[in-house]
């Protein structure tokens, strides 16, 4: 069977139904995609007026309509979970403390993602709440109104995980410190670990707060803290070298509490300790009070202490790596200088003679040739500075 030659009459009319055909599917694929664009836009202009008209709601509504339709979940710092419903109770206008002061509440809006519809992910405003707590000097601090019911809650309130109760009784501590002290005596063993546990507490409001409590404390017991003092001690010289500067302020205020309600020669031996340590932040801090302690002694309490031992600590620190411990240790060196002058029946005064004399002796017999050297090094030129100054 034989096929004849198509002619070019044929060609031509296939050709052009062929594109008759393919015109029409592009006007097809052409309308669909119309279609699916303005659906797409009527979609997103129904979602957002839905989620205004939400935002809208007065609180009580948008509870009702949030409970009824299910939760919406968002990540809080991201590691926690929580209810958009729960967030929205949170936003307090003011929280009433301390029988009577304000914990003021400041409310920002902020954009949580939540998730609907099985994965589409929109962002809502909600109302979260940030606190600022009005920090009360200890001049300020107004007495208990009834002080048996705030004993009884003393311990659970510190051991609260609701950071304003935490707050509220700290500050209840503070009061029963100044007002009676004698009622709270017998509990300060189990009140300390909670006090330091508020320290740690990376809350701010909860740390100095609980830095202005062991001020107060430190004040009120003077030597009867002594054996809880180390863990105290120890979160006041971390909280002193950090570079948050009210934290700090707060923390220095309290150490210089602790220097004039504590025994310097019951302090002392529980500061030396930190002289070595390896945070060169938290050996200035403590050279910085332990120079200002050794004053405190007097020349009968340097003598029964040991200025032996003493020159020793302040020599060893005028190597250190920081200016505030090479200045504490020079600080040192020359009170007990003038002491232990004074003790001998020596003048102060340099005598042309480059030898000092006993003071030199006695550096070179308690101290390393290089050690020795140093010490007589600032001695002597601090003193010659106050030769040239007085003549």
């Amino acid at each position: 069977m034989e096929f004849s030659k198509p002619t070019g009459q044929a060609i031509n009319l296939i050709l052009l139904q062929g594109l008759f055909i393919v015109d029409h599917y592009l006007e097809y694929v052409i309308v669909c995609l119309l279609l699916a664009f303005q659906f797409q836009t009527l979609i997103s202009i129904m979602s957002g007026n839905a989620l205004r008209d939400l935002n809208t709601l007065p609180t009580p509504e948008r509870k009702n309509d949030s409970s009824s339709k299910g939760n919406f979940t968002k990540p809080c710092n991201g590691k926690t979970i929580e209810n958009v419903e729960e967030q929205l109770k949170k936003s307090l206008s003011s929280v009433q403390i301390n029988g009577g002061e304000t914990l003021n509440v400041q409310h920002n809006k902020s954009s949580a993602s939540v998730q609907i519809n099985g994965g589409e992910t929109v962002n809502v405003g909600v109302e979260v709440a940030n606190s600022e707590v009005e920090y009360i000097e200890s001049e300020n601090l107004s007495d208990l109104e009834d002080v048996d019911t705030c004993l009884k809650k003393l311990l659970p309130g510190l051991d609260s995980k609701d950071w304003i109760l935490v707050v509220e009784t700290l500050n209840n501590v503070r009061r029963l410190s100044v007002f009676h002290k004698e009622r709270m005596h017998s509990m300060l063993g189990d009140l300390i670990p909670l006090v330091v546990k508020s320290l740690k507490n990376p809350r701010s409001a909860v740390c100095k707060t609980a830095i202005m409590t062991s001020a107060n404390i430190f004040s009120a017991y003077n030597d009867d803290l002594i054996d809880s003092l180390d863990p105290l001690l120890v979160q006041l010289l971390l909280k002193a070298s950090q570079d948050k500067r009210f934290v700090c302020e707060a923390a220095e205020r309290a150490l210089e509490a602790m220097t004039t309600s504590v025994s310097p020669m019951l302090l002392l031996p529980k500061l030396q300790p930190y002289l070595k340590n390896r945070n060169p932040r938290i050996r200035a801090k403590a050279s910085m009070y332990f120079s200002r302690s050794v004053p405190r002694l007097g020349v009968e309490g340097i003598k029964e202490y040991g200025i032996d031992k003493l020159i020793q600590v302040a020599a060893s620190q005028l190597s250190d790596q920081l200016p505030e411990s090479r200045e504490a240790a020079r600080t040192l060196l020359l009170k007990l200088q003038t002491v232990y002058e004074k003790s001998h029946g020596l003048s102060t005064v340099v005598s042309e003679n480059p030898e000092m004399g006993s003071w030199e002796n006695f550096c070179l017999s308690k101290l390393s040739p290089l050690s020795a050297q140093a010490v007589l090094r600032v001695t002597t030129n601090i003193a010659r500075e106050g030769l040239v100054i007085g003549s």
